[in-house]
C-alpha cells in the first residue's frame, strides 16, 4: 500500500463542483456544532473542578440573571441551523432535478457485479468511463437484492433496487480515475463489488468510445430482442392474435379494467412485460400475453423498453428507430 493509496485518505477527491459544495456544507457544519458544544463542555468541566466537594468557593447565588444571554443562546443557533437545512435542501432539491441535456447511462447491479450501458450502446461491467463537463444521469435497477451505487468523488449515492428505478445525476469537472463501490451489504462478496470510474476530457472519451467497439444503438438492440423474444408476433399491425399495438404507447395515459388511468413510463412498461396480467387493459380484451418474469435479463429489459419508447408512430417509419 502506498502512501497516496485511496484508504490512507482522510477525505476523498472532490471531482465536481456539487462535491466540493457538499464538503464545504459538512465542514462549516462542524465548525458550527464545535463552537456551539466546545464552549458548554468546558464550562461543565471548569464548574466540575472549581467546585468540586469540599473546595473553597462561594456556592451563594450571585443574582446575576440576563434574560437577553439565554434568550439570545437560544435564538442564534436556531438561526444559524435554519441557514443550513436551506443549504443542505438547496443541494438536494438539485440533485433531484437533473439537467434535460444530461447523457443517460444505465446502470444495474447484481450479485456481485455492477453493469453499465453508454447511449450508443458500449458496455463496461465494474468499470465506467465518462466525460468531465456534462451532466450524467445514471438510470439504476437492480437484478436481485438492495443495492447501492456510491461514487465517492462525487459525493453521491443512491440505492439500487429490484423492480424499481431509481436515478442520480452530477456533472463531474475533474480529469482522474477514482472509486465506485456498493454501499448497501448485499451478500457474501459485498466487499468485492466495486471497481473504477474514469472522468476524461470530452475528446478522449470519444476517442474511447470508438475504441471501445460502438455496439448496436440502444434502440436497434431493443428491437433484435423484441424479434427474439416473438413480441413481433402479437404486437405488429395486422397481427391475427390482436394485441394492442406500441406506436405512440410510451408517456401516453392507459386506461385498465379497474378503471384506473396511468402513465405509461419506463416503471409501468416493465411491470407490464414481466407481470402481464397485473393491470390488465380496459376494453374487455383476452389477455393472454406469457410473462417474462425470470426469463430476460434486466439490461436485455432496459434495451426492450427503450424500443418501446422510440417505436415509429403512425405514418413514421420503422428506420426511425434504428
Amino acid at each position: 500500500m502506498t502512501p497516496d493509496h485511496p484508504a490512507l485518505q482522510l477525505w476523498p477527491v472532490a471531482a465536481s463542483a456539487t462535491a466540493v459544495e457538499t464538503d464545504q456544507l459538512i465542514l462549516a457544519f462542524t465548525v458550527l456544532t464545535l463552537v456551539l458544544t466546545v464552549p458548554v463542555f468546558l464550562a461543565i468541566t471548569w464548574f466540575a473542578l472549581r467546585y468540586r466537594e469540599g473546595s473553597d468557593a462561594n456556592r451563594e447565588p450571585s443574582g446575576i440573571r440576563s434574560n437577553l444571554i439565554e434568550i439570545s443562546w437560544m435564538l442564534v443557533p436556531f438561526l444559524l441551523t435554519l441557514v443550513f437545512f436551506a443549504w443542505g435542501a438547496r443541494l438536494f432539491v438539485d440533485s433531484r432535478n437533473p439537467p434535460p441535456d444530461s447523457m443517460v447511462i444505465e446502470a444495474v447491479g447484481r450479485q456481485w457485479m455492477w453493469k453499465f450501458q453508454h447511449p450508443t450502446g458500449q458496455a463496461e461491467i465494474n468499470d465506467l468511463h465518462l466525460p468531465i463537463g456534462q451532466p450524467i444521469k445514471m438510470h439504476i435497477i437492480s437484478q436481485d437484492v438492495i443495492h447501492a451505487l456510491y461514487l465517492p468523488a462525487v459525493r453521491m449515492q443512491v440505492a439500487a433496487l429490484p423492480d424499481r428505478y431509481t436515478e442520480m445525476w452530477f456533472k463531474a469537472d475533474k480529469v482522474g480515475t477514482f472509486h465506485l463501490y456498493c454501499s448497501e451489504y448485499c451478500g457474501t462478496d459485498h466487499s468485492v463489488m466495486g471497481g473504477k470510474v474514469t472522468f476524461m476530457n470530452p475528446g478522449d472519451y470519444q476517442d474511447w468510445l470508438v475504441h471501445a467497439g460502438a455496439e448496436q444503438g440502444k434502440v436497434a438492440a431493443g428491437r433484435a430482442l423484441y424479434q427474439a423474444y416473438g413480441c413481433a408476433a402479437c404486437h405488429e399491425p395486422g397481427s391475427p392474435v390482436g394485441a394492442p399495438g406500441l406506436a405512440g404507447l410510451y408517456g401516453s395515459r392507459v386506461r385498465l379494467a379497474d378503471g384506473r388511468t396511468v402513465v405509461a413510463d419506463n416503471g409501468w412498461l416493465r411491470q407490464k412485460i414481466l407481470n402481464p396480467n397485473g393491470d390488465r387493459l380496459a376494453g374487455g380484451g383476452k389477455q393472454v400475453m406469457p410473462s417474462f418474469a425470470g426469463l430476460i435479463p434486466e439490461d436485455e429489459l432496459g434495451r426492450l423498453i427503450d424500443f418501446i419508447k422510440a417505436y415509429p408512430g403512425p405514418g413514421q417509419s420503422a428506420e426511425a428507430t434504428r
